[in-house]
């Protein structure tokens, strides 16, 4: 005779996020695969959990798979929700709607953080490859002059072979950039407090102080989630100690740095940027660092954008299938761990 436990049943789902989020992350062929391991309800979307119809939808939901835009779900939603055991989120982090309700009542969390990181370390390695070869600002003055420098009196700092790249934090998408930057012949080094040197030997770096990582590097690639004790981290003090024309890239949070100390570092000549977050995101029209030549901002764009929205969508659908067959999720997001997240 056929199990009837939860682990060998189609759960009930629905959709928690913006009607714009639904539309971008959720192609038909992503709600058809949710529906083939799933009872999903039909759109639209939740967005609102106190109206009549999501109240109707919760009272059996057991799972949400959520995106942005997906309200809080606090005790009064917890309470309408009765049947609620797990949240699918097709996004990264899940500060803005997993309340401590939900890790009260024993709710299981799952996020596409992983998925989401993989476009974001793309974007940074290829910055880090560009930036030491100049690509960019030797476009620029190509396009302006016309004319071609002479190639064999190309400065030595400039090119790729024996750079030494420093990781600040060894996140999700800091792990990735280590990852993606082992074909190369760049040294790399990695600050992260939580790391012990044996893990930073199996990763293949090498730790260094936070005053180390900065002096010690020709990039230094940003990977810190904002928590109270980062905001302002990468301080005026480790912008001055940097290698005269070393990088700093940032595609974690802008406030993590100390924009008013990048501005005038920037002005002053001494080094590069490639920021694609700011403080605030985006910067005002008029801001100063919009006229630094030796910085390149990019609008937000690193993560999961376009085609690789699919991805995110892909990864939940496998999460919400592991679950319904009772294998827990491969991408858990757990209480503990909340501390070290964005």
């Amino acid at each position: 005779m056929p199990s009837t436990s939860p682990a060998h049943r189609r759960p009930r789902a629905a959709l928690a996020m913006g009607a714009d989020a639904a539309a971008a992350v959720l192609s038909p062929g992503s709600l058809a695969a949710l529906a083939e391991v799933c009872d999903l309800t039909p759109l639209p979307a939740i967005d609102d959990f106190t109206a009549e119809e999501a109240r109707a939808v919760l009272t059996d939901t057991e799972v949400l798979i959520t995106g942005w835009g997906c309200p809080p779900i606090d005790a009064g939603v917890l309470a309408a929700a009765p049947a609620l055991r797990a949240v699918v989120h097709t996004a990264g982090s899940v500060r803005g709607h997993v309340t401590d309700a939900c890790w009260d009542r024993g709710i299981e969390v799952s996020s596409a953080a992983a998925a989401n990181a993989l476009p974001v370390a793309e974007y940074t390695v290829a910055m880090i490859l560009l930036s030491g070869k100049q690509v960019l600002e030797r476009a620029r003055d190509f396009r302006a002059g016309r004319v071609r420098d002479a190639w064999l009196t190309t400065p030595h700092h400039v090119g790729n072979y024996g750079r030494t790249v420093g990781i600040l934090s060894a996140s999700l998408i800091g792990r990735r950039v280590i990852e993606l930057l082992r074909p190369y012949d760049l040294g790399v080094l990695l600050h992260d407090p939580y790391v012990s040197d044996e893990e930073a030997a199996g990763l293949g770096v090498r730790p260094v102080t936070l005053a180390g990582l900065f002096a010690g590097s020709d990039v230094v690639s940003v990977h810190t989630p904002l928590l109270p004790r980062t905001t302002g981290l990468v301080s005026r003090e480790l912008l001055d100690s940097m290698r005269p024309d070393a990088v700093l890239i940032n595609t974690s949070r802008g406030a993590v740095v100390d924009q008013d100390a990048l501005t005038d570092v920037l002005r002053a000549d001494r080094i590069r940027a490639v920021l694609d977050v700011t403080d605030p995101d985006p910067l005002p029209a008029g801001h100063p660092l919009w006229d630094c030549d030796n910085a390149t901002i990019t609008p937000h764009l690193a993560g999961s954008q376009g085609n690789e929205l699919r991805r995110l969508a892909d990864l939940a659908v496998g999460e919400v299938a592991r679950w319904a067959a009772g294998d827990g999720f491969a991408h858990p997001v757990r209480r503990e761990r909340l501390a070290f997240l964005a």
